[in-house]
């Protein structure tokens, strides 16, 4: 099992006068899935994008480790994988064109038995020639799976991982979410009962609003 993990240290964020939450205080370790959970607009997706480093917290911070080392904030990025319904693809690509063109920004070695597994296991092998402009909303969330895994990151961060999927595929995002949570840090931001029935822990933002 990778060994990484995150603190949280007196995190607040406010958007103009509008406080989101204050003073989250917590530890994350590898081995286990995490909730985030919380209404519409309670500030769970927020709270993601804090810890992704998509976006500045107000006052406190985040820190995070691997293998006991503080990973900088430039860095996160190589041990990071990201899911959520704002995430744009390139519809004028294939899924396999997006994968590598992926892969060739990031700098690494295009595996390409690895990204034939993965499109086996979100079943888009036979439609990898299609452009993503011709796939369904499904498909593009399922897309978006294989993009957060593709570089083995030991950390996956999960916005609302199961939206826009039909049950077969909310089943795959569950297996494929336990059998991940054995060597990763998992984290899902979600107000689904199904996703949350996965997290040992969670965070109930609302919470935090005082």
């Amino acid at each position: 099992m990778t060994n990484y993990s995150f603190i949280l240290q007196d995190l607040t964020k406010s958007f103009s006068r509008r406080l989101i939450f204050k003073n989250i205080n917590a530890e994350f370790n590898s081995g286990s899935v995490y909730g985030l959970a919380g209404s519409n607009g309670s500030g769970k997706s927020t709270l993601a994008k804090i810890i992704a480093g998509l976006l500045s917290p107000t006052s406190g911070k985040v820190i995070h480790k691997f293998e006991d080392k503080e990973v900088p904030m430039e860095k996160l990025h190589d041990h990071l994988g990201f899911v959520s319904p704002y995430l744009v693809l390139y519809d004028e690509f294939t899924a396999e064109e997006n994968l590598t063109h992926f892969l060739k920004i990031r700098g690494i070695e295009i595996d390409n038995e690895k990204i034939k597994t993965l499109l086996n296991d979100f079943s888009l092998y036979g439609r990898r020639n299609d452009l993503l402009k011709a796939y369904s909303s499904g498909m593009k969330q399922r897309m978006k799976f294989i993009f957060s895994l593709i570089h083995s990151p030991e950390l996956l961060i999960l916005d609302e991982p199961t939206s826009n999927l039909d049950i077969e595929g909310k089943d795959k995002v569950y297996e494929i979410i336990e059998r991940e949570s054995k060597n990763k840090l998992i984290v899902i931001a979600s107000n689904e009962e199904s996703d949350l029935a996965l997290c040992k822990e969670i965070i109930y933002v609302e919470e935090y609003k005082k």
